[in-house]
């Protein structure tokens, strides 16, 4: 059995209660992992051609205000 495997079926003995929290806390461990991805990626320069673009796009009307 792998270790996700084990994991599914700990989550699904968990009562509501504990459901609860651990959703709460996985929510914030990804959001949290998502934000460390972003930010790497934004360093290593893997985002400069997208804002290149936007930026681009937005001197040449073609995007609106908010």
């Amino acid at each position: 059995m792998s270790k996700v495997e084990r994991l599914e079926n700990e989550v699904r003995t968990l009562s509501t209660e504990e459901l609860a929290t651990f959703r709460e806390w996985f929510r914030e461990f990804d959001a949290d992992a998502w934000d460390r991805e972003i930010e790497a990626d934004a360093s290593a320069g893997k985002l400069d051609d997208l804002a290149d673009r936007a930026l681009k796009a937005h001197r040449t009307g073609k995007t609106t205000s908010l």
